[in-house]
């Protein structure tokens, strides 16, 4: 670079002055003149990409040269702050206050103190009114009544919820506030860490908190320019006909630099510290493989223990409610591929082999040949599940993208194994199990794309919502065939600023995995787009990766579907790992076409025609080899490779090739096969039911706006209606569910299943083994068994019943060791009735400390003979959480219901 700029300097000194004079008038005329149409690489009712800047509305990125880019981008969130607060109380940071659906709700007209609002309360009536906004940092004082709550903890001992629940005066640690305004929060387990708690007043009855609401950070509201100041020319080079693409790929080469910590691991983010297992293995499937490959592996390796893979922390202690650790495996073979490293690769093998044995054993639903487990990444209960699942009934769902990394896993350790001469077979089996399971009961026939995740309790159904990691998995994975690949690219529904995580967005949840685009989502939707070849689906796509990049001057986590804005979500961070491994990706894996096999690489790149002409890559390492390679043209097809100057069959790297290479491309400019895309506005999905059974009907209140309600019994469809009330057979055992329909026909979640069952039995654990002595209340019966680690690893109960058939065993616990979204300590045990392995029971977190908040386990379906049966918990190896030293729950009593 100071070599290009003296020379530049010793030119200019030979210009005369109307030389000089020439030149400025050309480029002031070029500089007034409109972009010509050559120049724009997208276009949408918001904003324009174009070769060299990004323009939305008022807002210019403009790049001045590969290593310096100017953006005036201004926020507009504080600028349309509405003065519609909703908010609810909250007691231990749990949504316990008013049931789903209810909210308080106030319009702010001026005042700075809302009305006395009494803990539990039903709210009036929503009253629509005229929205207007508010000023920045408004001071705002609520106010709460919580007698209701201290007088029952004066005379019970507890409170009892609006949906029965207990929290007992020994589990309380204050009153919280959440809404949907900030700083408010929805995410009720971080309130306390936002400042969300309330303070007493003087009036013991009354508690209160102030807050500035429509907060605002002069620094997201100025003009901004990046400029390169890390060394990264021993990186490979990367040029273009494209300055926007260059600039960027410079700036995420920059921050992948600084993500590199002191100790060789990749730091998630610039909020986020540390290695977390699916960060890092999404972003180093994406690019870190090949870009920073011995820094990969040190990560990589900070997310094992016992030779397994660890799950991160996440909803009700990790896994396995969450099961996506396999993203590991897919990190970890794409580190092999790139590097050849046998050393690494006998590494891994028995990491890999002893994750998925485990994961078999715990997570396998024969059913379906699914596994189960959270949606890989959008770990935030609320966020993509209804409310009234809690973490127990998400350890039971079957998720897309989460199958779709456990089919994946089992395929390379299939490859592994038959590499090492090793039995494969039964991991490929496995693996075409989920494949099927995948394509029999998540493919949406209808819709041309897969659903989301089966979800229920006693029976499960299917969500039809989208999923766009889990669809862009699919297409890469090779899971969904050439022509369910096209319709996922072309029928999935794709809004103006991007893929958004889910379609439809969630009613009441704020942005962030509902209602929100992650750009690294987007990187691997691009992706599965070039891989079909649809170039309308590429170009929406790389458009929404280049706006925001180039307009926030840094690869941010996330933005809000809307409005494309980094601000209002409910986190985010700028130089976000996994979303600048996607930018890059764009270049190596789309435009150069990038592919490692364990024969060497193939290069099969996508161009659409607008991003054409000539692309370089200098000094790329790969093996042995320092490639330059070029691509000249558009298309899919190539029409000519030369290596080293001599025409070549394929555009291919043997793994075993070495020294420095030459590879030019010249591509067809053919056709791209593929052109079709659903673009929609983003919508929001209708509420949630909310039905209870009253004698032998069901009912529920009417759903503003719905045109129908869908009614389920035992996981399938029964009727459709338009009432708000149906007939049920309650001498049937059978399980009940209704959803909402809107007028576009999109289906909300169903409601809390209403489970009618004629024999329900109670087998108190104290019965069987000592009750603990611990001073927890709540409990049923004389008392409750502790289970850990060192006490009472098998606990036997004897139970028997009247007639044979299929019952639900289940068992109500409390688990205080972690909160509900986060930590390790989730509780595990295996079933066995009459000494025959059932599966396996999860025992989630339900609140730090809070061991007498009591509920139930997942349920597990067994066949009973009429007679006595023997029912066993038991701590097997395979039961071992991802914190080993702390796996705990209390045991009050088992439950037999006849299905």
């Amino acid at each position: 670079m100071i070599h290009h700029s003296e020379t530049y300097r010793t030119q200019m000194c030979h210009f005369t002055w109307y030389s000089l004079f020439v030149i400025l008038m050309t480029f002031i005329h070029s500089s007034c003149q409109a972009p010509s149409e050559k120049d724009v690489l997208f276009q949408s009712r918001s904003f324009t990409v174009y070769r060299d800047k990004v323009v939305q509305g008022k807002n210019t990125a403009t790049v001045i040269s590969p290593q310096h880019i100017r953006s005036n981008y201004r926020s507009p969130a504080s600028a349309t702050f509405p003065n519609l607060i909703k908010f609810k109380f909250s007691i231990n940071e749990k949504d316990n206050e008013l049931p789903v659906g209810q909210d308080h709700w106030l319009f702010i007209k001026g005042e700075n103190t809302s009305p006395l609002i009494t803990f539990g309360e039903t709210p009036a009536p929503f009253v629509d009114q005229d929205i207007t906004y508010l000023p920045t940092n408004y001071e705002y004082t609520f106010l709460l009544d919580v007698s209701p709550v201290l007088r029952q903890f004066e005379d019970k001992g507890y409170y009892e919820t609006h949906h029965g629940d207990r929290i007992a005066q020994s589990d309380f640690k204050g009153f919280f506030i959440a809404g949907n305004a900030l700083p408010l929060s929805w995410d009720f387990v971080g309130l306390g860490g936002k400042g969300l708690k309330l303070k007493p007043t003087d009036n013991p009855d009354i508690y209160s908190i102030t807050v500035l609401l429509n907060p605002y950070v002069e620094e997201n509201h100025q003009d901004k320019e990046w400029q390169l100041t890390e060394d990264v020319f021993h990186k490979p080079k990367y040029t273009s006909d494209q300055p926007i693409v260059d600039a960027l790929f410079n700036l995420s080469l920059e921050e992948a630099l600084l993500n590199i910590e002191p100790d060789s691991t990749l730091r998630t983010g610039a909020k986020w510290e540390g290695v977390w297992t699916r960060d890092v293995s999404y972003s180093t499937l994406l690019a870190f493989a090949y870009h920073e490959p011995e820094v990969a592996k040190i990560s990589l390796r900070k997310k094992v223990k016992r030779d397994r893979i660890i799950q991160d922390t996440g909803s009700g202690g990790a896994w396995p409610v969450s099961s996506d650790r396999t993203t590991w495996v897919l990190a970890a073979w794409e580190i092999y591929k790139v590097t050849g490293d046998e050393a690494w690769l006998n590494e891994i093998y028995p990491i890999i082999r002893n994750t998925l044995e485990d994961d078999y054993k715990t997570l396998y639903d024969p059913n379906t040949g699914l596994y189960r487990g959270e949606s890989s990444f959008l770990d935030w209960r609320e966020q993509t599940y209804p409310k009234w699942m809690d973490n127990k009934d998400i350890s039971t769902s079957m998720n897309l993208g989460t199958n779709a990394v456990h089919y994946q896993a089992h395929r390379i350790l299939a490859e592994i194994a038959r590499i090492k001469g090793d039995e494969a077979q039964v991991y490929l089996d496995r693996a075409e199990g989920i494949k099927k399971g995948i394509n029999d009961h998540l493919w949406l026939t209808d819709k041309g794309y897969y659903a989301q995740y089966l979800y229920g309790r006693e029976h499960h159904l299917i969500s039809p919502r989208f999923e766009a990691l889990g669809e862009a998995l699919c297409v890469l994975f090779g899971i969904a065939d050439e022509e369910r690949a096209a319709t996922i690219l072309s029928k999935s529904p794709l809004t103006e600023f991007g893929a958004t995580c889910i379609y439809p967005q969630i009613p009441g949840i704020p942005p962030y995995h509902n209602n929100g685009i992650w750009p690294f989502v987007q990187s691997y939707w691009n992706w599965a787009a070039a891989r079909t070849g649809n170039e309308t689906v590429l170009l929406h796509g790389l458009a929404g990766i280049y706006r925001a990049t180039a307009l926030f001057l840094s690869n941010y986590e996330n933005m809000v579907a809307e409005t494309g804005d980094f601000l209002g979500t409910e986190i985010n961070s700028h130089r976000m790992l996994w979303s600048m491994a996607g930018n890059m990706a764009m270049v190596h894996r789309v435009f150069i076409g990038m592919d490692f096999q364990t024969d060497g690489l193939h290069l099969g790149p996508v161009v659409p025609e607008v991003y054409g002409g000539t692309k370089t890559l200098s000094g790329f390492s790969y093996r042995n080899t320092t490639l330059d390679i070029t691509v000249e043209g558009h298309g899919t097809r190539i029409q000519s490779v030369l290596i080293d100057g001599k025409e070549a069959e394929m555009a291919f790297i043997p793994a075993g090739a070495s020294g420095h290479r030459t590879v030019h491309i010249r591509m067809a400019n053919n056709d791209f096969p593929h052109q079709g895309m659903s673009g929609v506005d983003n919508h929001i999905s209708l509420p949630t039911v909310m039905a209870q059974k009253k004698g032998h009907v069901l009912e529920w209140a009417p759903i503003p706006g719905a045109v129908e309600y869908k009614i389920y019994k035992n996981g399938k469809w029964a009727k459709s209606i338009t009432d708000v009330s149906v007939s049920i057979d309650t001498t049937e055992n059978a399980s009940y569910m209704v959803s909402a329909v809107d007028t576009k026909g999109y289906e909300g979640f169903v409601c809390r299943p209403v489970f009618v069952t004629s024999y329900q039995s109670i087998v108190e654990a104290e019965d069987f083994v000592p009750a603990s002595t611990l001073p927890f209340s709540n409990f049923s019966g004389k008392g409750f068994v502790d289970i850990n680690n060192h006490t009472n690893n098998t606990v036997i109960l004897r139970t028997q019943v009247a007639e044979s058939g299929y019952y639900l065993i289940d068992f109500r616990y409390a688990n205080g060791s972690g909160t509900w979204n986060s930590d390790n300590k989730c509780g595990i045990r295996s079933l066995y009735v009459n000494e025959t392995y059932a599966g396996v029971c999860v025992f989630p977190q339900r609140g730090q400390d809070e061991w007498s908040d009591w509920g139930f386990s997942n349920g597990i379906k067994v066949w009973l003979e009429k007679g006595s049966h023997t029912i066993k918990l038991s701590f097997e190896d395979w039961n071992n959480n991802m914190n080993l030293d702390v796996n705990r729950a209390m045991l009050d009593y088992m439950r037999i219901r006849k299905m």
